[in-house]
């Protein structure tokens, strides 16, 4: 009987691991793409320009 007890633990132990590794890629791949849109709206943010005023015409540029 003890066999048997050892092989369902190992058993156990394996679907434990894999359940796990599973979990830690998902949760990776997920702040992966957290990381990577907040870089594109930050590039996109980038993009408008800020208007400043010109000093000599009083109109606002970008710039």
């Amino acid at each position: 009987m003890p066999p048997l007890i050892a092989f369902a633990g190992a058993l156990g132990s394996l679907a434990v691991v894999r359940w796990a590794w599973r979990t830690a890629k998902r949760v990776n791949r997920e702040l992966e793409e957290a990381r990577l849109a907040r870089v594109a709206e930050q590039v996109r943010s980038n993009d408008i320009p800020t208007l400043r005023r010109d000093p000599t015409t009083g109109a606002y540029r970008p710039g």
